[in-house]
């Protein structure tokens, strides 16, 4: 059954992502539609993440707000599907990078880099990233189900010369590398929620109380990575910018979690910079009343051991 529906949906796909531009985009107003007046795909999520960061914000601003993300939204999954078929030459000019010499020094000392992120724009097309970077690049990914899709993606996620490594074995791929002294860039986005069981560290993210990932730090300090980060702006339709931040280039000179503290208010300020082009449709806050329940589980493993 998974390998028929690749091979009935696979083709059309490929054949719609060969449609120019212009065309994609009369589609995804007509997607823009469906998906914000008719399913209402996930608007009370994204209209309550908004309210959280924005209470300042009117309701009608709020609501103007989560529109311009569903647009950003629809434009993004015809994105996506366009990047099959995307030349070298078609790639570099609608994904460009400001400040490139800042990551390449760091390659040309010989440092390997934690290039770290938010799901903002459109991170799809960092695929390019090996264009223009003076090494290799690694990229974590979260395995689909259907066998046949996600060949199908890592092939074309790894066209330019990303070396697509399963979010579960990263850490291991790094261990090899670190040893045998390759030096790389590992790119790894990291405002995602995690597993409350599997969390180590709470903070305030946009004044909301939550669980955040700790393993940028945790990596970053083992295997003396230089961390930065990349913030992507929306230029105009179709076109994105991507700088890069510094956030050091001495890990291990910061206490516990102060990096990560570093990484989240950097982020924040990027969002705020650039709102409608995050992905708001994730429930980021999910955990937020949970943080109770997570000391008592600490505090009960810690009384086990």
């Amino acid at each position: 059954m998974q390998s028929l529906l690749f091979f009935v949906v696979y083709p059309f796909a490929w054949l719609f992502s060969r449609l120019p531009m212009r065309v994609l985009y009369v589609i995804s107003d007509i997607l823009f539609v469906l998906i914000y007046y008719i399913f209402g795909y996930r608007k009370e999520v994204v209209l309550r993440n908004i309210s959280r960061v924005f209470p300042e914000k009117t309701d009608l601003e709020k609501k103007e707000l989560s529109k311009k993300f569903f647009q950003h939204f629809s434009d993004m999954l015809i994105e996506i599907v366009k990047g099959f078929s995307m030349g070298k030459n078609e790639i570099l000019k609608r994904y460009t990078y400001k400040n490139p010499e800042l990551l390449n020094s760091f390659v040309k000392n010989k440092k390997s880099i934690a290039l770290v992120g938010a799901h903002q724009a459109n991170w799809e097309w960092s695929i390019n990233l090996p264009l223009i970077a003076e090494t290799e690049v690694f990229g974590a990914y979260n395995q689909l189900r259907n066998p046949y899709f996600d060949a199908t993606l890592k092939k074309s996620r790894e066209r330019f010369g990303v070396k697509g490594i399963k979010t579960s074995e990263m850490v291991k791929e790094m261990v090899l590398n670190y040893k045998n002294t390759i030096q790389g860039i590992y790119i790894l986005l990291s405002d995602q929620s995690p597993l409350i069981e599997k969390t180590f560290y709470w903070t305030n993210f946009f004044g909301v109380k939550v669980p955040v990932h700790t393993g940028l730090e945790m990596l970053a300090k083992k295997f003396d990575l230089v961390v930065i980060n990349y913030h992507t702006k929306k230029i105009k339709r179709g076109y994105y910018e991507t700088e890069f931040q510094l956030i050091t280039e001495n890990p291990n000179e910061f206490e516990n979690f102060e990096l990560t503290e570093k990484y989240l208010t950097l982020t924040e300020k990027n969002i705020r910079q650039n709102p409608e082009v995050y992905l708001w449709s994730h429930n980021r806050f999910k955990h937020e009343h949970r943080f109770e329940e997570w000391q008592k589980m600490t505090i009960s493993k810690k009384t086990k051991n």
